[in-house]
């Protein structure tokens, strides 16, 4: 798993909108897919897999920094100069995701961009195969319709929160996983609302409490956040938390490379 993007809430000054790519080897070939493309995350993404090399896109949500750079992947495959690839790419996420990223896209031609993308709806508990990895979205405590992914191949287990505050979905979604990516945006003493993102200090209890997780790595920070702060709010209910950098890369492919990065 390769860290594209992992700013909170928009694009910051080091990194783009929470991006993640997983490959995995089988059948002679690496297998591409990207958890979430939000703002800023394509031009990244560009430089470890080609567009048209992508096997399929998950977004958590639809909030723009999670989800704004589909518009210029539909770009890179509609005008190509070599031609769009041959078979259309798929696209899974919450209800409505096909019409509200055309919405995104003023003056999108023929109304709709079913003809690069095939847009599958995503549901709770209900795992999608993708060549050797199985994906499983995990409803989670967000304003608006949200998943985490459970991500699954030989053997290894990768847990991505997106963006939720604490809930039971948490348990399974991070059980005996590898490594967690775990949404960090807020910050205890300053930000009090809930239902909307995880406190450092909050991400690290329910990976405690989901039992067998190897790895913690926080993620989601937008740019006003200060990193080390947030990273001391967790260290006491996990030590040796760590945070997500972009280009970072965790080989959970064997059990001698998990936790290598």
């Amino acid at each position: 798993m390769r860290v594209i993007g992992c700013s909170g809430s928009f694009a910051g000054p080091s990194s783009p909108a929470s991006s993640y790519l997983v490959t995995a080897e089988a059948d002679g070939r690496a297998w591409n897919v990207v958890l979430d493309l939000g703002s800023g995350a394509l031009g990244p993404l560009q430089r470890h897999v080609a567009p048209a090399d992508l096997d399929a896109v998950f977004l958590t949500h639809l909030h723009p920094d999670h989800c704004a750079d589909l518009c210029g992947l539909y770009v890179a495959h509609t005008y190509a100069p070599d031609g769009p690839p041959q078979r259309r790419l798929p696209v899974w996420g919450p209800r409505d995701t096909a019409s509200r990223v055309s919405l995104m896209y003023h003056g999108l031609e023929d109304g709709g961009m079913d003809k690069v993308f095939s847009f599958g709806r995503l549901e709770d508990r209900v795992p999608i195969a993708v060549g050797p990895l199985t994906i499983t979205p995990y409803a989670v405590n967000h304003p608006v319709e949200a998943y985490g992914f459970r991500v699954e191949a030989d053997g290894a287990v990768l847990a991505y929160t997106g963006d939720t505050d604490s809930c039971d979905s948490l348990g399974p979604l991070m059980a005996v996983a590898d490594l967690v990516l775990a949404d960090s945006a807020f910050v205890d003493g300053r930000d009090d609302v809930r239902g909307i993102h995880l406190s450092a200090s909050r991400a690290a209890r329910a990976a405690a409490g989901a039992g067998g997780v190897q790895r913690l790595v926080l993620t989601h920070m937008p740019a006003w956040n200060d990193a080390e702060e947030c990273r001391a709010q967790a260290e006491p209910h996990w030590p040796g938390v760590e945070v997500a950098e972009p280009e970072a890369v965790y080989d959970l492919g064997s059990p001698v490379g998990r936790g290598a990065v």
